[in-house]
């Protein structure tokens, strides 16, 4: 499912315009973006939480000539499934 057809089966689920959907999915991801991006946890109860991470600075090796490379430290973003979304995966699997 792509960005677009989430936002038609939000438009239709809720009952209303594919513009409004957008608006509203929009909306979420860019408040999500911003707390995370302070620092903050975004709890989902039942899907999941989105936080922050640290990657810490490491040596790598190019593939192509075995140099050895020094990777930055980065910050990372994580996404952890709630329960309930957990659930309804395995469910599905069975």
């Amino acid at each position: 499912m792509n960005k677009t057809e989430l936002i038609d089966a939000i438009a239709s689920d809720a009952d209303i315009s594919k513009a409004g959907a957008q608006r509203v999915l929009d909306s979420l991801i860019n408040n999500v973006i911003k707390a995370v991006t302070s620092g903050d946890t975004v709890q989902l109860v039942g899907f999941g939480s989105f936080s922050s991470g640290k990657r810490a600075a490491r040596v790598g090796r190019n593939p192509r000539t075995g140099e050895e490379i020094k990777i930055a430290a980065a910050k990372t973003v994580k996404f952890t499934a709630g329960k309930g979304f957990k659930d309804a995966v395995n469910k599905k699997n069975k």
